[in-house]
């Protein structure tokens, strides 16, 4: 009898410190879009190193997949803070008989200007412009809050056969972007959005893959990126990043006379 009590009660302790262990693991395996989204950041070279950079140039190559055929091109990206832009995009259509293509995209933190050498020129409106003025340089993650956006955490999904978070941001105004942190890394794997293009004829989702990262400053950035919408898929690969070049303010704007 009395081995029988003793047994019981060694039972019960032994389930008493498994709970325990239960819930002190627990708090620490549930994470919140904030914490995440701060393991994000240091992943990426922490709050310091960000603080650094002012501007970015990156230069690289683009193939454009198009029904017709694959296209390719070069592609130079300015980014300067708060949220300046512009990208400048040269595609080869001579195989196709249009000789090169040149896109001019310029957002100077307030207005944006398309200078299109295929399509014609043309402000930068609606969802589009929306989105550039959520963009803040070098991360939006840094202060989406003082932007008064707002991030909630999702279920996981599979991303290149890896889990990832799924964290839905909704800025004050423009469309939502869902984005992907790998579970295990903590990088920005994939952006996925829903905005109205009406080059393209309405309303699109575009979502942005991104991979091959690489250290540039202390701070880990995608040397490759693959943007697909129902129209075409833009695989780009970056040769060269580089930061806190002066870059002239006039640059981001519309030119004079256009």
């Amino acid at each position: 009898m009395l081995s029988q009590v003793v047994t019981m009660k060694t039972a019960r302790i032994v389930v008493v410190s498994v709970l325990g262990l239960l819930y002190a693991v627990l708090p620490a395996l549930a994470q919140s879009a904030d914490e995440i989204i701060e393991k994000h950041i240091a992943a990426s070279g922490g709050r310091a190193a960000f603080a650094k950079i002012t501007s970015r140039t990156s230069v690289g190559t683009l193939s454009l997949n198009t029904p017709v055929g694959d296209l390719m091109g070069s592609i130079e990206i300015y980014a300067k803070k708060p949220n300046k832009t512009r990208t400048l995009v040269k595609i080869d259509a001579t195989a196709l008989g249009g000789g090169v293509i040149e896109q001019d995209q310029r957002f100077d933190g307030t207005t944006g200007y398309i200078l299109d050498s295929f399509q014609g020129n043309r402000p930068i409106e609606g969802d589009q412009l929306e989105g550039l003025k959520n963009g803040s340089f070098p991360s939006p993650f840094l202060s989406y809050k003082e932007a008064g956006s707002t991030i909630t955490l999702g279920e996981k999904e599979k991303v290149n056969g890896g889990d990832a978070f799924v964290l839905r941001l909704t800025p004050k105004a423009g469309p939502a972007t869902r984005v992907y942190i790998d579970a295990t890394t903590f990088m920005l794997v994939k952006t996925a959005a829903t905005v109205n293009v009406p080059q393209l004829g309405g309303d699109i989702e575009q979502v942005v893959e991104f991979s091959d990262f690489r250290d540039v400053d202390g701070i880990k950035l995608p040397f490759k990126t693959k943007s697909s919408n129902p129209a075409q898929t833009i695989n780009v690969t970056m040769t060269t990043i580089k930061h806190n070049a002066d870059i002239d303010d006039t640059s981001f704007s519309k030119p004079a006379g256009q």
